[in-house]
Parts: structure tokens; sequence; C-alpha cells
């Protein structure tokens, strides 16, 4: 959990009637990525409290040895049909240390159809970084993807479901665009009018929006996992290790080994991928804002925290004839925390 001072423009008092939450500015921020969980929350002080964790288990055998290593290592567990499962940012550790893969509730951005204890995990992630609602049906925002663009997958069974779950847990569930949040936490300077794009585990989303309206979203298929899938291919590595080698520090436009050089690769495709993937859609889509000035590109998720980041996407983008003016190419401040704030954002601006 970590604190960080307010930096959102839209805050409503909303004190309950009675009760210790009755100077409490109510609402909540919720990121629900293939790769993490991330909340966001604001205190009557304008303190905002964000809480982080990976999307992923791992199930291990249900018998002492186990059980008393977990204690010892002060590793929380549930046992869920008859064995012991390890949920969020421990359970990758476990799977370096075992050398084997953690299980994901989630598949290029939505939940996992071939991952039948999906909906019991992330039901217990979502209690861990939530909490109880501090008044009944406390108004959550949480973000979904864009309709993917390059393949078969909707996004009307994901968007149920998570309605479903959070509702269950006594919240007002509101769903809202992903690369629309992260216009809501970045753009408030620039009147929420410009480029949106969170670079996450499953999916890179994108939203081109002109004063809080989004005119474009979209999400595609590709994202850190598919470069992580594709180093770890080519390398002849576990993807775990691969993702492990990206978030260690990597600088993209300073490769040291073999190693990073893949990864680099396929940062590079993907960045084209979608800078090309927004050309083409807004030269082809009708509706399309004229913005009278030029206007910024920001970028969030883990994916964008690697080194090099955005003179990599300057490069590739300066080698587009993209069709609108851009005045800037940034990064978020706190990358992995965009998505929950802007949904944030939301919530206390009903």
């Amino acid at each position: 959990m970590a604190k960080e001072k307010k930096d959102v423009e839209v805050s409503i008092d909303k004190g309950a009637d009675s009760g210790s939450a009755s100077n409490v500015t109510l609402g909540k921020g919720l990121d629900i990525g293939t790769a993490n969980f991330v909340s966001a929350v604001q205190d009557n002080t304008g303190d905002l409290t964000v809480k982080m964790q990976r999307n992923a288990f791992i199930d291990v055998n249900a018998d002492d040895f186990t059980r008393n290593m977990l204690t010892k290592l002060n590793v929380q567990y549930v046992v869920l049909s008859d064995k012991m499962i390890v949920i969020g940012d421990p359970a990758f550790e476990l799977a370096n240390i075992f050398n084997r893969e953690t299980r994901r509730p989630m598949r290029d951005g939505l939940i996992s159809p071939k991952e039948a204890d999906a909906l019991p995990i992330m039901k217990l992630l979502l209690e861990s970084i939530l909490g109880d609602p501090r008044v009944p049906r406390e108004t959550v925002y949480f973000s979904v993807p864009g309709e993917p663009i390059d393949s078969d997958m909707n996004v009307i069974y994901h968007k149920g479901i998570f309605h479903g779950l959070l509702s269950k847990l006594g919240y007002n569930a509101k769903d809202m665009l992903e690369g629309h949040a992260v216009i809501f936490s970045e753009l408030a300077e620039e009147d929420f009018s410009g480029i949106g794009i969170s670079c996450g585990g499953g999916m890179f989303n994108v939203c081109v929006s002109y004063k809080t309206i989004p005119a474009l979203a979209f999400s595609t298929s590709r994202g850190g996992d598919w470069i992580d899938g594709n180093t770890a291919a080519v390398l002849g590595i576990k993807i775990s290790k691969a993702t492990a080698i990206k978030e260690k520090g990597i600088d993209l436009t300073n490769p040291k080994n073999r190693e990073e050089e893949a990864v680099i690769i396929y940062y590079r495709n993907l960045i084209e991928y979608t800078l090309t993937n927004i050309k083409s859609r807004f030269e082809s889509s009708e509706g399309m804002p004229s913005f009278p000035e030029a206007v910024d590109i920001v970028c969030s998720g883990g994916t964008a925290m690697a080194g090099g980041f955005v003179e990599i996407f300057q490069d590739v983008f300066d080698s587009i004839k993209f069709p609108i003016a851009i005045k800037n190419i940034r990064r978020s401040e706190e990358p992995l925390h965009a998505v929950a704030k802007g949904c944030l954002v939301a919530a206390l601006s009903e």
C-alpha cells in the first residue's frame, strides 16, 4: 500500500448520514488488469491511498511440510478444492523459485476461459485490495477494455462478471473504458482532450478524447504478455523468466545481452503495431474530433515502465505520418496507478 498526495482535479465530499464514514469522501477506483489489480481511494484529508496486487496465483500441495514452509515465509494462502492457493505477488515469487508458471485468472485482458478457478480467485483479490464498502452500495468504478479490433473476443461477459462480483461485495459497480480512465487521470490540465494509452499485460487500450468525451476507443490483443511469450519462445525459457528480465530494470535504448535485445525487438514491434492501428482507425472512422490545437499522447501501465519506453515510442512515432498534431508524448508519473486514479475521478464526480 502506498500513500500519495492527491493529484486528481475532481473531488466531491459525499459524507454519509451517520457513523465513522460521516467525513469520508466516498467512491473508489479499480483497475482490473491482466497483470495487476489496483485500487485507489481518497480520504477526507485529500490523500490518495493506492493498493496493488499481482493478478496471479499458484497451487501447492496441501501437506504439513508446505504449510509450515509458507507459514515461516509469512505467505498467506487459502485452501480451495484440496489445494493450497497462494495469490498475488508471493505466487509470482514462488513460481520462480520452483521453476513453475503462475496461473492467471485473466488472459489477454479478459477473464480466462481456460482457468476453472478464476472467479473465486478474483473474488479473493478484490476483497484484499478493496475491503468492505464504507457505506452500503458505495460506488466503485472499474476499468474494462475497449472492444478488441484484432480478435473475436468481446467484453460483455467480462464486464458482467465483474459487475456481479463487486455487487456481491456490497458495491454499486460502474464500468469505465480503460483508456478513458487514463485521460481522466492524466489530462485534466488539457481539458481531458488527447490520447490515452493503457499499456497493459494482456492488451493495449486506446482512447481518443475531446473534452471528456471518448471519440474513439479500442483495444489490441497485444500487450506485455505478448512480449513475454514471444521472448520466451525465441530464447527457450519459461514465460515467468522472460517477465523477470523485462521487469528487473531494462533500458530499451541500451540492451546489455541477447535476452534484452529480444525484449526490445518485441517492444518496438508492439509500439509500431499500436500506433499504426490508431492511425488507420482515425483515418477510417467518421465523426473524429478536429482538435484546434496539438494534443498529448500519455501512456500508462506496467508495460510502459521500461526504461527508454518514451524514447522508443517517440522514435517509432516519428516514422509514421500521424493524422493529428501531437504536442508531447509522455508517460504518466505513476504508470501502475493511472487507470485506478482515473476510475476514482469518475467515482468522485458523481
